[in-house]
């Protein structure tokens, strides 16, 4: 039977807080692109049926506005978390030096430069 001494446990305890803010980030990361790709898919389909000829009465708040709000609610809520997660990341590193870096950080700043794309893509698009 091993017994963990006090420093090993809370080695692992910080170990499970670290990898609970990532699996909270990556949450954030799977809705924020569930919220981009489904703004553009709108955008692009209502774009096909106006190529084809098929009209979508005019409305105040149309299907590229609607794009461009998933779009941006998604850009939002990719920023909220990350913030977030560096926030309560320095406050963990404040009392444990040693925890590493966040793969899942990265991860949301490769989807916000997709997201950007696609929102100048859909804002420029006429």
């Amino acid at each position: 039977m091993v017994v963990a001494t006090s420093n090993t446990a809370t080695d692992l305890a910080v170990d499970r807080t670290r990898l609970a803010h990532d699996r909270t980030q990556l949450a954030w990361v799977r809705t924020a692109a569930s919220l981009i790709s489904f703004g553009f898919t709108i955008y692009k389909f209502f774009e096909y049926l106006h190529s084809k000829g098929e009209t979508v009465e005019p409305r105040y708040f149309g299907p590229r506005k609607f794009a461009l709000l998933l779009i941006g609610i998604g850009l939002v809520s990719l920023l909220l978390a990350t913030i977030q997660n560096r926030r309560e990341m320095r406050a963990l590193r404040q009392h444990h030096e040693h925890v590493p870096n966040s793969l899942a950080t990265l991860l949301a700043s490769f989807l916000a430069v997709l997201g950007v794309i696609a929102f100048v893509a859909v804002a420029l698009r006429q």
